[in-house]
């Protein structure tokens, strides 16, 4: 299941002029989705919870891998043997479970310190404020040869992101991840009602691809930038990172500490430059 859902529900619109109307709205669905991982020699394999996120259906197979990679579980797509749903009868779309190849051992003593049992969210699961920091093998990305893009290739990047968003403009409620090329063509983009999820589709299609590192492309997110959405992106080595909206302090604190160029409030033919100034140009 590849397409983000939507759901219609009959609602009352109160206006201050004119009657109370019966009408249909149409809604992103969203729902939990399990994450299990299947690990160990093939004749002692376990199985383990390890993520419930609220998201929107569609790509699960992608943000499975890309939230097993962005939380440094995984460090390349052919560690993973299989990704399937699982053969429960209760609902077994929600649940997947993502089977290890025998040699790949997980740090599974740092993975039950960094998560609780339940993740609704990108920062939720982190068990201490040191995980939340120190996920993976994240190290500064390298200046050499930097990047320039031209200024005006911004102020395209909005625009182009609403003309593909699908179930956006009928829902309202879903963020969007967005790949562009240095040259602000887009390449890919994900929906979902969490933003992290959003990423972790993003980058796992990437991984699935083969095209990671994504260190010659421009991110853009739809709302705002929070941390855990700059580290997942650093997981994947992107430089430079645009949000509609604005980043929050310790989004610009480890958008320099990794080197990343942060943009916010990208709108109206106008930016922010918050870490990077260097890789923008004119």
């Amino acid at each position: 299941m590849h397409k983000v859902s939507e759901s219609e529900v009959n609602i009352i619109r109160v206006q201050a002029s004119g009657a109370d109307q019966s009408v249909q709205d149409i809604l992103a669905v969203e729902e939990p989705l399990e994450i299990r991982l299947v690990y160990g020699p093939a004749d002692n394999r376990s199985t383990k919870s390890i993520s419930i996120t609220m998201r929107t259906p569609g790509y699960d197979f992608e943000l499975a891998t890309g939230f097993l990679f962005t939380e440094g579980i995984i460090n390349q797509y052919d560690e993973i043997h299989k990704v399937s749903h699982s053969p429960s009868l209760l609902n077994p779309e929600n649940i997947l479970l993502v089977e290890l190849k025998d040699h790949v051992r997980p740090d599974m003593i740092k993975l039950e310190r960094n998560f609780y049992t339940t993740s609704s969210c990108g920062v939720c699961g982190k068990a201490s404020i040191d995980a939340v920091r120190t996920t993976g093998n994240i190290s500064k990305l390298s200046n050499e040869n930097t990047i320039q893009i031209n200024k005006n290739i911004f102020y395209t990047l909005p625009d182009r992101l609403r003309q593909q968003q699908d179930v956006f403009e009928t829902t309202g409620g879903l963020h969007a991840s967005a790949l562009f090329d240095l040259e602000g063509q887009m390449l890919f983009v994900r929906e979902d009602v969490g933003r992290h999820n959003a990423l972790d589709k993003l980058i796992g299609y990437s991984l699935s691809q083969g095209i990671l590192p994504l260190n010659a492309h421009i991110l853009l997110l739809s709302g705002r930038a929070s941390f855990e959405l700059v580290q997942k992106a650093a997981m994947a080595q992107i430089k430079i990172i645009a949000a509609v909206g604005a980043p929050s302090s310790l989004a610009v604190e480890m958008a320099k500490d990794f080197g990343i160029t942060l943009i916010g409030f990208l709108r109206d033919r106008r930016f922010n430059v918050y870490s990077g100034a260097e890789r923008i140009s004119g």
